[in-house]
């Protein structure tokens, strides 16, 4: 029913159900990447197509929150990275549905049943998932080098009282329902070459490769334990056995290589590449060649591994992580293995491919075939599944909304439901940066608020086109209506994504990951019903695909306790990832409510229930510890492409201020939300028609959006959603941004005030879930220091000041022919993500870049001799296993020749160099590289963050007057930057060498808070760096290092939040001022 999507539409989709992950047609534009043999960096036109995929890791993340949520996005990004001949995943999502948190000192009414948290011993607590589960996950795309710009979380566990249809005031039984089996999901998009989309045909004599780690004793059974419904006894060892362990380094070095052969476009030797996952080599190996119709022999201890001790089937079945198998031409190894020794990533041929369908796996050291098996006897064709199952007429128990309920009190408890509530604590432990690609992540406006409804990204560097993806799900819906938890799944996606200015609803392409205990009363006719409502009906009617997705069908946790069989089954979860294309990045919405001094601006609400306000399912009703059984639905989809119709339209025509779609919490929040985003306060107006059904027209979830647009325009608006096809009465105007200085949010009804109460409050209220497990994991200090923040009514917010001229003249430096401009070396070591961005900064200021790793130089094919300059880039050096740049460092100091080539590159006053970030950190222990009159002897090392936690923010910074050649002209210069670090707190070794940096002029960048302050507390100084440090240079100003990410943001829309004052006609923005600046002061030194 899945694929009749794609039956019914198959336009735009390049791959489906054939790959790794899907494909999805991208635009024409100007690929920045390395354009030949000797690593310059340059440009391409070619088509840049999307790569789309979500999976989930659920159980392992059950068993052990961190390494299972960790791997499980290593293995997605793999996914994405072995798709066709080579793809590289771009940006991530993540998400985690859990039962009840019971946090100590913050549990809530709804969850305060001690019963409901019991749970298998050897499982981990909902609490205990949501503390180390997004820390491994976030780990992992921190150190792979992939922004993590989406996601969701929910939690719910309660007992259901079900009726029957037949007799709706009869409970008939009582049903434990909720996430002891958690759901963990991982998703992204990527790009992908035209010419590497499919894979090749692989021929007999084929060399077949394991490319990656070697193998370990871990990951055992990793495939049969996620299909069994997690929690006996029996199960408890094969659960700990089946956990993986994670090496994000080790794949980043992968993806290299894997970047390096598709470098080569047409003559890429990668003939087919496959991700190792479940099942190890025993399923990758066979598969890979098995969808070629040939069989291999495979040499068993040719495979890498790092315990000798390993049985052949351990060898042979173990999950080991970041591993991928490729076929190879036999001509073609050498050119691999040089570019998998310069990358230092492990490779080993390990078998060909044959002719015969057969698969034999030889042992040499017990002298033995282990396997040898037709491959018909491994991919026979087994009988299909037929299962019986009987559509259920029992639903929950109608809703019974208590009479003494107020506006403020449901407001209240619904704003610290954790599906409603700030998920703050979700993004800020996530590098959303890296990459330079990222134009709209989660947080939003100059207060910083996590209320995005859309990812964005760019589709290159130089180029305003992009790709978008948003999710929707609706889980508890299918208590009451499987069929309708599907459809609004779609529907929230779709109304997420409208976000981003999207060609047409005919461009949208879903991934759909299905979650269902199968196996329970009624549970698989279910999720039948849902497969067929969006499968053979929605998707067709709104001429969406589906082209990927996955299923995860045991989710129940059974267990014994105390004598008794306990069981709690999760409602069917479909999660819906909505992709595609963004035909202008700087169209995009969020919901910062805008405050025009002395103009009127307007909410309309666009509703997609034609006036129904059902409360089944809603987070309203989950406070209460109800479900209710009348359940929002997409009754007209007619409708629902109206309101997309009428979005678009108002885009174009320039009429929307700020954007939300009603979700979770309902009307309410949606407004409530969007006053947090602009710190403003909002009047909504309830209409008279629902004078009886206040609580129900605000807190119900209903298929919406609300708008603001100008007051004297919101006729316009209305009558523009009208001719899209929006119901009349389905578009109103239904309140207004107040003015100057009222920051209230205010409910009125018929002239009679409701509930008035300051956004303060409220935002304070919808903050303490984040907050509460923030103190739990991190340093209490900073997360008390950061609730405080939210206390102050006048905060500024953001804002910025250049002291250059912006936007910049026109350039001549960029006429010059890239072979003839000076060349600077973009340095990396392995584990080091963050290259791209630096390599388009210099380019684009006028510089050739040149991709130089640190095997270049130890080997002597590269000296630095060759260049002006050089930028060390950030990421993870050798998986900062020997502390933050150090073992980066130590590979320098402790080879002669590349001690002698960075010392005397120092000593040339015609040179210059930049560290950043983890290029920093490498920077600061090569103090003694440095000519003593540097002054760099005083400079610091960067050490753990205060906050005891990596910290991926956007935070305010000032340039004050210094000698560094980046910052000439820059004094006085206030911007935003990106940061992304773990390790940013500068540490003098003395006081004496702090009074130095600080009197001599050699602080090159500090923190500010929103006043222009130096920031002495989090988060305005995200680090605890005395006097907001974050950057220092050499006294002739010739290095300079600093911990944020500038080269991330040189163009304008990368920013997180952007001053009106940047925007232009072309993507360059104030934080190229300091690669300009490099190549002048370049220019002006060669003149001499």
């Amino acid at each position: 029913m899945i694929k009749n999507t794609y039956k019914e539409h198959p336009e735009y989709i390049l791959s489906a159900y054939k790959d790794n992950a899907a494909v999805i047609e991208g635009p024409v534009a100007p690929r920045f990447g390395v354009v030949d043999a000797k690593g310059t960096y340059g440009i391409v036109s070619e088509q840049v197509h999307l790569v789309a995929k979500v999976e989930t890791h659920n159980h392992p993340t059950a068993v052990s929150p961190f390494p299972g949520a960790a791997t499980g996005s290593g293995g997605e990004i793999r996914d994405e990275g072995s798709v066709g001949t080579g793809s590289k995943s771009k940006a991530g999502l993540s998400g985690f549905a859990v039962s009840n948190l019971r946090i100590p000192g913050y549990t809530h009414a709804w969850e305060s049943d001690a019963r409901l948290a019991d749970k298998p011993s050897h499982i981990a607590s909902p609490l205990e998932i949501m503390i180390d589960g997004p820390l491994g996950g976030a780990a992992f795309n921190n150190e792979f080098g992939r922004p993590g710009l989406g996601g969701y979380f929910r939690t719910m566990c309660m007992d259901v009282e079900m009726v029957d249809r037949a007799d709706m005031d009869k409970v008939v039984k009582t049903e434990t329902r909720g996430f002891h089996k958690p759901i963990m999901i991982a998703g992204g998009m990527g790009a992908i070459r035209p010419m590497h989309v499919n894979k090749k045909p692989i021929q007999p004599g084929n060399k077949l490769i394991v490319l990656g780690g070697p193998s370990m004793l871990i990951g055992l059974g990793g495939g049969a334990a996620s299909s069994v419904a997690a929690g006996s006894a029996a199960s408890a060892e094969l659960d700990f056995a089946s956990v993986q362990r994670e090496n994000p380094e080790m794949q980043r070095r992968c993806q290299m290589v894997l970047d390096a052969a598709t470098a080569l476009g047409d003559a890429n030797p990668i003939v087919s590449v496959h991700d190792v996952g479940a099942g190890g080599l025993s399923n990758a190996l066979p598969e890979l060649v098995h969808d070629h119709d040939l069989g291999a022999v495979i040499q068993l201890r040719d495979v890498l591994i790092d315990d000798p001790s390993m049985s052949p089937m351990e060898i042979w079945c173990n999950e080991s992580q970041e591993r991928y198998v490729l076929a190879l031409d036999e001509k073609d190894v050498p050119q691999f293995a040089a570019m998998c020794a310069r990358e230092r990533c492990p490779f080993a041929v390990v078998g060909t491919a044959t002719k015969e369908e057969r698969l034999i796996v030889e042992d040499s050291l017990l002298k033995q075939r282990a396997i040898d098996l037709p491959m018909s006897v491994l991919f026979g064709k087994p009988p299909k599944m037929h299962r019986d199952t009987q559509t259920r007429t029992l639903v929950p128990r109608s809703l019974a909304l208590p009479a003494t309920l107020t506006v403020r009190d449901a407001a209240r408890q619904v704003l610290q439901l954790p599906s409603v509530a700030n998920k703050q604590f979700l993004i800020t432990i996530g590098d959303r940066s890296v990459g330079g690609m990222t134009v709209r992540e989660q947080m939003v406006g100059p207060w910083q608020t996590p209320l995005a409804d859309v990812a964005v990204t760019s589709t290159t560097f130089d180029y305003f086109t992009g790709e978008a993806m948003a999710m929707g799900e609706r889980p508890s819906l299918a208590l009451g209506s499987h069929a309708a938890s599907a459809r609004m799944a779609v529907a929230e996606a779709l109304l997420n994504l409208a976000a981003a200015d999207v060609e047409s609803l005919a461009h949208v392409r879903l991934s759909a990951n299905w979650m269902s205990a199968v196996a329970a009363d009624g549970e698989g006719a279910g999720i039948y019903e849902a497969c067929q409502a969006i499968g053979m009906d929605m998707c067709p009617k709104l001429g969406i695909t589906i082209p990927v997705g996955k299923d995860s069908l045991s989710m129940r946790t059974t267990w014994a306790q105390n004598g008794e069989q306990r069981t709690v089954t999760s409602p069917m979860a479909l999660n819906i990832t909505a992709y595609a294309q963004v035909k202008d990045v700087r169209k995009t919405f969020t919901p910062q409510l805008i405050r025009t001094p002395g103009d009127r601006t307007c909410l309309v609400l666009l509703d997609g229930a034609r006036g129904k306000m059902r409360l089944g399912a809603s987070a309203l009703a989950q406070t209460l510890g109800q479900v209710g059984n009348d359940m929002p639905d997409v009754d007209n989809i007619e409708d629902l492409k109206a309101i997309w119709d009428a979005i678009a339209a108002g885009r174009k025509e320039g009429l929307i201020m700020a954007y939300h779609d009603r979700s979770d919490g309902g009307l309410y929040t949606t407004v409530a939300e969007m006053c947090f985003a602009g710190h403003v306060g909002a009047r909504i107006e309830v209409p008279a028609t629902a004078t009886n059904k206040v609580l129900p027209y605000l807190f119900n979830e209903e298929v919406g959006a609300v708008v603001q647009v100008p007051a004297p325009r919101a006729a316009e608006f209305v009558a523009l959603a009208r001719k899209c096809g929006v119901p009349e009465g389905s578009v109103s105007v239904i309140g207004e941004v107040l003015s100057e200085g009222s920051q209230d949010v205010i409910v009125s009804c018929a002239g009679q005030v409701l509930d008035q109460s300051h956004r303060v409050e409220l935002q304070r209220l919808w903050t303490l879930t984040s907050y509460n497990i923030a103190r739990m994991r991190d340093n209490p200090a900073c997360a008390d220091s950061e609730l405080a923040t939210l206390l102050d009514v006048n905060d500024p917010g953001f804002s910025s000041r250049l002291t250059f001229e912006y936007p910049y003249a026109p350039s001549l430096f960029l006429a010059v022919p890239a072979d003839a401009r000076p060349k600077v070396a973009v340095l990396r070591e392995q584990g080091v993500n963050s290259h791209m961005e630096m390599a388009w900064s210099f380019t684009a200021a006028g510089f050739t870049a040149v991709d130089v790793h640190m095997t270049d130089i130890l080997s002597g094919k590269v000296t630095l001799d060759q260049f002006v300059g050089f930028g060390a880039c950030g990421g993870f050096s050798y998986g900062d296993v020997l502390g933050a740049g150090r073992g980066w460092a130590k590979s320098i100091l402790s080879n002669p020749t590349a001690r002698a080539q960075f010392a005397a590159f120092f000593a040339r006053e015609d040179t210059f160099a930049i560290g950043i970030c983890n290029g920093c950190q490498m920077f600061a222990q090569l103090r003694e590289l440095l000519p003593a009159s540097s002054g760099a002897q005083h400079w610091p090392t960067f050490e753990r963050n205060e906050s005891e936690q990596f910290e991926g923010r956007t935070s305010l910074v000032e340039v004050p007057e210094s000698p560094s050649i980046f910052f000439k002209g820059m004094a006085g210069t206030r911007l935003p930057i990106a940061v992304a670090h773990g390790e940013g707190r500068a540490v003098f070794r003395s006081d004496d060498d702090m009074r130095a940096v600080l009197t001599n002029g050699s602080v090159s960048l500090r923190y500010v808070n929103n006043y222009g302050a130096p920031a002495t507390s989090y988060p305005a100084n995200p680090n605890g760096s005395p006097f907001g440090i974050t950057g220092v240079t050499s006294l002739d100003g010739r290095v300079t290092l600093m911990m944020p990410h500038p080269e991330r943001v040189t163009r304008w829309v990368a920013n997180s939040w952007v001053d009106d004052k940047w925007r232009h006609g072309s993507v360059e923005g104030p934080w190229l001022q300091m690669f300009r600046n490099a190549r002048q002061w370049t220019e002006e030194r060669h003149r001499q």
